[in-house]
């Protein structure tokens, strides 16, 4: 009887591929019994025994034959694209979703300021039916997650940013800039400060740390014992007292590098009126004073202005932008202070904090670092500034007035309550 058996022509270029496919160590299931039949159907066996030597089915290797004759070599390894169940949720789901996602709880009346993936999906699960997404009314949180991560969006995060709300941001922070760039020209090639040529300006940078907690222990600190894991670190009781807070008034002079302080109970008006005149105290008479600060309203309020009459031509305050205190210096200084200093402190007064906080900056002044500006100081070009055109806006001029010495903002208007025209 003759052999019915009608074999597949294979080129030596597709019998090397379905070869090296055996041969790989790492390769799909699926792919290596379809590279097997197509190679045992080669050497004339039928459809039946191949079936029986892989346990597959007849139409398993029926099906791979066909592709294979259909499409060749490669549509017999890989299924066509859109096989399988089609997928539930629609794009039109999904979009849904994510609009839900990008508005917050609070607008939707819950109390919650963000989502959380629990009460995110409880939420879509509640309203999916009433909105036209039946789908979506049983949907699971982890595939809510996976429809968030694929957007890109994760609603239950904050991340912050620092609006610009000064129109002459640009501006000021180009004269901040301009200040820091005739700074460096102070400094010869190995950092040594060069003698002044003119007046003497001695610029600081200045600004107040408020809110500095003086916190003591309830029982003492245990110190790291040697050679244990467990007591490798300074062990001490999470309960604790609160004492009160301190505020830092400082600056860093940003010629010699010395970091001048005074810690009061507050920061208001009155304090940087003393700090103002402890600098006054501090440098040669006749010499300029420039201070870089920000905007605090003690820095432009009456009391501040009424003080600068009294000491005319003694000092330049030059504003860094609304929102751009980064741009003056001493928060860095500030940030080591905290990490060197504050962070972890436990004291058994105010007394002793502002003691310990001036025992600081006498370890510091010993041995002084000026602080050096790099951030866009290349962009700066002295020979086409004009510092003299640079405006100090020192403080309100109209607050120290004194023909507007007694005059006061008139008396906001009160709306009534509702129904109050009907008491009585």
């Amino acid at each position: 009887m003759p052999n019915l058996v009608k074999p597949i022509n294979l080129t030596d270029d597709d019998k090397a591929t379905l070869e090296g496919i055996l041969r790989q160590s790492t390769v799909e299931a699926r792919t290596y019994i379809r590279a097997k039949v197509l190679l045992l159907k080669s050497e004339r066996m039928s459809n039946e025994a191949i079936a029986d030597k892989l346990d597959i089915c007849v139409t398993a290797v029926r099906l791979c034959i066909d592709k294979y004759n259909a499409g060749g070599i490669k549509a017999a390894l890989q299924d066509n694209k859109g096989r399988g169940r089609k997928a539930e949720i629609t794009d039109a789901d999904i979009t849904w979703v994510i609009n839900k996602a990008c508005q917050k709880p609070k607008d939707f009346g819950y109390s919650a300021e963000l989502w959380y993936p629990a009460s995110f999906t409880r939420f879509i699960n509640s309203i999916a039916e009433q909105e036209g997404h039946p789908r979506m009314a049983s949907v699971t949180e982890t595939t809510l997650r996976k429809i968030l991560a694929n957007a890109k969006i994760r609603p239950f995060k904050i991340s912050y940013y620092c609006e610009r709300r000064d129109p002459d941001f640009d501006s000021k922070m180009h004269d901040v800039l301009v200040i820091y760039k005739q700074l460096s020209l102070q400094f010869d090639g190995e950092g040594n400060l060069l003698p002044f040529e003119g007046m003497p300006v001695h610029t600081l940078s200045y600004d107040e740390k408020p809110g500095m907690q003086a916190l003591d222990t309830t029982a003492d600190d245990r110190p790291p014992v040697p050679g244990t894991e467990k007591n490798s670190t300074v062990y001490r009781d999470y309960e604790y007292v609160r004492l009160g807070t301190l505020s830092l008034l400082a600056a860093n002079d940003l010629l010699t590098g010395e970091a001048i302080p005074l810690v009061s109970p507050t920061h208001k008006s009155s304090d940087f009126v003393r700090f103002l005149k402890m600098l006054d105290g501090k440098y040669p008479a006749g010499d300029k004073i420039r201070l870089i600060l920000d905007n605090h309203s003690a820095h432009t309020s009456r009391e501040t202005q009424e003080y600068l009459n009294t000491v005319p031509g003694r000092f330049e305050f030059v504003f860094t932008p609304t929102h751009g205190s980064w741009l003056n210096m001493v928060e860095g200084f500030f940030s080591k202070l905290t990490k060197q200093m504050l962070n972890g402190i436990r004291v058994s007064s105010k007394e002793e904090l502002e003691s310990q906080i001036y025992q600081y900056f006498n370890e510091i002044n010993k041995v002084p670092v000026p602080y050096h500006w790099s951030y866009k100081l290349d962009d700066i070009d002295l020979t086409k500034e004009d510092i003299s055109q640079i405006v100090y806006e020192v403080v309100n001029h109209k607050a120290a007035n004194a023909c507007d010495k007694d005059k006061r903002a008139p008396r906001p208007r009160t709306r009534k309550r509702q129904g109050q025209d009907n008491q009585g």
